[in-house]
């Protein structure tokens, strides 16, 4: 009976030896299944690791800037939304169409201060032009810019509605601006020697300097009636409106001197 337990006993132990023999032999086998790329394997994944690393450093980085520069980037929208609020209150006091001022200056000047067969021949006409004298210093140095006192949209809407009628702030500020251009060109007429004025226009130049000379209109900006010929203020029941409207606001007064309706550009109080 003892022979049998021990032999059974040995039978165990050999089967325990011949488990962990064939547990040992797997595991050789699996370490030595690929002797050659087990390590390249392990390199490429501790490279690709620190690459991974680095980016992830490097958006911490990017982070923690954008984060600094929120403060700045706040100042800098608040500025500009109040240079955006200047720049929208300004615009009231802007006509939407302005023209050329001092190119229709020019045009208009020329064709008043120089005859018509002065400019057929371009050989000559720009001999002519050296030759004329130009105007005297001391006029150019006295003489100011016409006011351009533009309104606003509260001004307009203070007025009564039959008054108002169909006007709006550009349509009255763009007129504003052609009052400015013919009182320009009446004042660079009124102060250019004979020689520069074309034959026709000698005339209506002697007509100004008279109007310009009495008490109500001297040293002041002016033009007539007869200059309102657009592009924005013409002598319609628009321009009529216009101008009732300036005289109510205070940037025109308007007086009768011989038989011309003058209209006098107020400046700003």
């Amino acid at each position: 009976m003892e022979v049998k337990k021990a032999g059974a006993s040995l039978d165990s132990v050999i089967s325990g030896f011949n488990r962990r023999i064939a547990e040992l032999q797997d595991l050789v086998i699996a370490r030595n299944m690929y002797p050659a790329s087990s390590v390249t394997d392990l390199s490429a994944v501790d490279a690709a690791v620190k690459a991974m690393e680095l980016q992830v450093q490097a958006i911490k980085d990017r982070l923690r800037d954008e984060t600094l520069a929120i403060p700045k980037a706040k100042k800098l929208i608040d500025a500009a939304v109040k240079q955006q609020k200047k720049l929208q209150d300004l615009s009231i006091y802007v006509p939407s169409h302005i023209p050329e001022r001092m190119s229709m200056l020019g045009l208009d000047t020329n064709r008043c201060l120089f005859p018509e067969g002065s400019q057929q021949n371009t050989s000559f006409g720009s001999l002519k032009l050296e030759e004329v004298p130009a105007a005297p210093p001391k006029e150019k140095k006295g003489r100011s810019t016409p006011p351009l006192w533009f309104i606003t949209a509260e001004e307009l809407d203070s007025l009564s509605g039959y008054m108002r009628g169909r006007l709006t702030v550009e349509k009255i500020n763009a007129a504003i601006n052609d009052m400015a251009t013919y009182a320009e060109a009446n004042s660079q007429l009124i102060s250019a020697p004979k020689k520069r004025v074309a034959g026709d226009s000698w005339e209506k130049a002697l007509e100004l300097r008279d109007i310009a000379m009495t008490e109500a209109v001297k040293g002041k900006h002016f033009f007539l009636e007869t200059d309102m010929k657009g592009p924005a203020l013409k002598p319609d029941n628009t321009g009529k409106a216009i101008l009732t409207v300036l005289r109510h606001l205070g940037r025109v007064s308007e007086t009768r001197i011989g038989p011309h309706r003058v209209i006098i550009l107020l400046k700003r109080h």
